[in-house]
């Protein structure tokens, strides 16, 4: 295919078909323009490159610190600042500070005791679902297990569950397309003050979750500021329950394309752990990290990149780098060695990664023992994929269950 001059990443023809984008991109234009929204970057592809990117010292998350300027190359409102103020944001020391404060509650010793939660909530949703002629995968099961998760993590109760899920919603949905006005405006100044209302009520009242530990750890002394647990929770409800959500739907979407693949994990339920990986290789829902700027002057690939100038390696493309994989483009749920980079490297690998992994493997547990048979209940032209720059998400996935 002829590559434009820059890539549209919320582009519809580049949304559609975005892996036709990366094989030329990565035989062609390793380094290449792109744009997100308004603002230009250069797109690392191949997969050395994208891999010494996530561990270089030689960029930044705070473009400020660089430019001297602002975070963002534009201001935002204040309850939308906050999103983008984050720790995977945030460079050393204060990411460091802030990634300390939450590591106890994603370490693996303290996750491993919700896995009997995610199944019971998975059987709970397959009771209902089978009793339907079809569902929405994404909505009506993929969705419910991070959302249950992430909502007992944050100390969430089963009557406000839907109002955290609104949020969610407003969250991801809000930011593309003609909703953006109403959501900058709107929506996620009524979901950051909902937050703040958690907050001031787990002052009153903590219980056992990792909000109730942040306060604790803010009023102990550790400057943990109101403006900063906002962050962090809007980080902890996009981030551990979007990409869980979209991981399910998209992995199923890829067992369903690839009906033998399907049929050898019910055959071999002892191949989960390692169809999961392929998952996140093959099909991620997030395909590139947040903006990198650079520290000074310097090449990737031999192409110049200007300092203070932004970068992001697109890890999805990577992914399907043939000096890397065998077979790069057939979805495998036997691969071994499979060192995808969808939960990036260096110190913003992912810190949900064992959580996401935890669900996932117990969604498609649940999901392939209680079903003989999954389809597709439209065509597959009639999919859509949302036009989210950087994410890989359908709108829905309607299924019939048998």
């Amino acid at each position: 295919m002829q590559l434009p001059k820059v890539i549209n990443l919320g582009g519809r023809d580049f949304t559609d078909r975005k892996y036709d984008y990366y094989t030329e991109l990565r035989q062609s234009r390793p380094v290449a323009r792109g744009r997100v929204a308004v603002v230009n970057v250069q797109l690392v592809s191949r997969y050395t490159d994208a891999l010494a990117l996530a561990k270089s010292n030689q960029f930044l998350r705070n473009r400020g610190t660089i430019t001297g300027g602002g975070r963002l190359p534009f201001p935002l409102p204040k309850h939308l600042a906050l999103l983008a103020q984050s720790m995977i944001v945030e460079d050393d020391p204060q990411h460091r500070r802030l990634r300390n404060l939450v590591h106890k509650a994603f370490a693996p010793r303290s996750l491993d005791r919700m896995a009997g939660r995610v199944e019971s909530v998975a059987h709970q949703i397959m009771d209902e679902a089978l009793a339907k002629p079809q569902i929405d995968l994404l909505r009506d099961y993929a969705t419910v297990i991070p959302s249950v998760v992430i909502g007992e993590m944050v100390g969430v109760t089963p009557a406000q569950m839907p109002r955290v899920q609104s949020s969610v919603r407003v969250l991801s949905d809000g930011l593309s397309g003609w909703n953006i006005l109403r959501t900058i405006l709107w929506d996620l100044r009524h979901t950051s003050d909902y937050i703040r209302e958690l907050i001031a009520l787990k002052r009153k009242e903590p219980g056992d979750d990792i909000l109730s530990e942040l306060i604790a750890a803010e009023e102990a002394g550790d400057s943990l500021t109101e403006d900063e647990l906002v962050s962090l929770v809007f980080l902890l409800i996009v981030a551990g329950y979007e990409t869980t959500a979209h991981l399910i739907t998209n992995g199923t979407h890829a067992l369903i394309t690839h009906p033998e693949q399907m049929q050898r994990l019910r055959n071999q339920p002892e191949l989960m752990a390692p169809a999961v990986e392929e998952m996140l290789r093959f099909c991620p829902p997030v395909h590139g990290t947040k903006m990198n700027y650079a520290v000074e002057d310097l090449e990737i690939a031999g192409y110049p990149i200007k300092k203070g100038e932004a970068v992001i390696p697109l890890l999805a493309c990577a992914n399907r780098d043939r000096d890397m994989f065998d077979n790069p483009d057939v979805f495998d749920v036997t691969r071994s060695n499979n060192r995808h980079l969808s939960f990036s490297q260096g110190n913003h690998f992912c810190l949900g990664a064992f959580l996401a992994r935890m669900e996932t493997r117990i969604a498609f547990q649940v999901l392939l023992e209680r079903t003989k048979e999954i389809r597709l209940a439209v065509p597959a032209e009639e999919l859509v994929l949302q036009k989210m720059p950087l994410w890989h998400r359908y709108k829905g996935l309607p299924v019939s269950l048998n």
